[in-house]
Formats: C-alpha cells, structure tokens, sequence
C-alpha cells in the first residue's frame, strides 16, 4: 500500500495548506466523513464508471456528503474526480489526520485493556500516558480479554505492554532459552 500512500500524499498536503487558512477542525471533520462517502460500494461503483463525467460524480459525491462543502471542497473533489483519484480519499483522510495532529501537538493512542476501563480510570491513564510521551494524546479504547490483565499501548510506533500475557509469554520465552 505504500504506493497508495504516495499518491495520496501531495493530496492531503495541498488540503491540508487550504484546511490551515480555515478552520481546520472543520475540514478534519468533512475530510473524515468524505473517506467515509468514498468508502461506499455504490459511490465506488460510480466513481469506476466510464459514463459518468468527473463534474456529475463531484455532483452525487457532494450530495452524498452531510457536511457543507464549501468551493474549496468543491474544487478538491472534482479534481480528485477528474484525476480518477476519489478512491484514494481514506488515504488522504488518514495522512490529513496525521498532519492535523502533528499541527496540533497530538498523537492517537490506542488503548487495549482486558476490561472496560471507567472514564476517570481513563482519565488517569491518558494522564500518565501524556505525561510520558509529552503531548497530547487523543485515545481509542478496546477491551480484549485475551489479555488477561494490564493494558497495551499503541503510539505511533512504540508500544507499551504491560498485560498479563504478555508477561506470561517472557516468562515463557525465559524459562524456554
């Protein structure tokens, strides 16, 4: 996929100059939920269409779309069109995410507990999590319980595994050797 990934990142570069003059809580919000509309197999269908002009799948993809899109939206999304591009926009939501948090100081966190954490003991996961990595973490929260017990933490590439599997596995591997 990293040739995905490569053309779509001129995309969400040059959104993401346009997004900075703007409010760009506003467009990573329509960015997300355009990934979203171009995910659907129908506008997919149209989009892989022959018969269909870039100008008519601007149309149906913007009417597809909940939040206003302004010119600038407009004028994106024809050219992805025009340029048989508009199936590459969840790579470009992702790389605009990407830039968004490093504009604003932030990283995602993943966050796998054995079991549902509260929001205050979320909190003061987030808290410390924060502390450590030294800027803002936005989380996303599962429960697996394979885990057993503990947490495991994604950020960005490192990784933080303190469950009880995990631990269970070194142990393993230790008394393996």
């Amino acid at each position: 996929m990293a040739e995905l990934a490569t053309i779509a990142r001129p995309y969400a570069e040059a959104l993401f100059r346009v997004a900075q003059s703007g409010k760009l809580a506003a467009w990573a919000d329509l960015v997300a939920e355009m990934a979203h509309v171009a995910e659907h197999p129908g506008i997919k269908a149209i989009a892989q269409s022959p018969a269909v002009s870039p100008q008519q799948l601007t149309d149906v993809f913007l009417a597809a779309v909940k939040a206003p899109a302004g010119d600038d939206a407009k004028n994106f999304v024809f050219a992805l069109a025009e340029n048989g591009r508009l199936p590459l926009l969840p790579e470009i939501a992702a790389q605009f995410h990407v830039l968004k948090n490093a504009h604003d100081g932030a990283a995602d966190v993943e966050i796998v507990s054995a079991f549902a954490l509260t929001d205050a003991q979320l909190g003061e996961l987030v808290a410390a999590l924060e502390k450590k990595f030294g800027r803002k973490l936005l989380p996303s929260v599962t429960v697996d319980s394979d885990l057993i017990g503990g947490v495991r933490v994604v950020v960005g590439d490192e990784v933080l595994d303190t469950s009880v599997r995990a631990k269970l596995q070194q142990l393993h591997a230790a008394l393996a050797a």
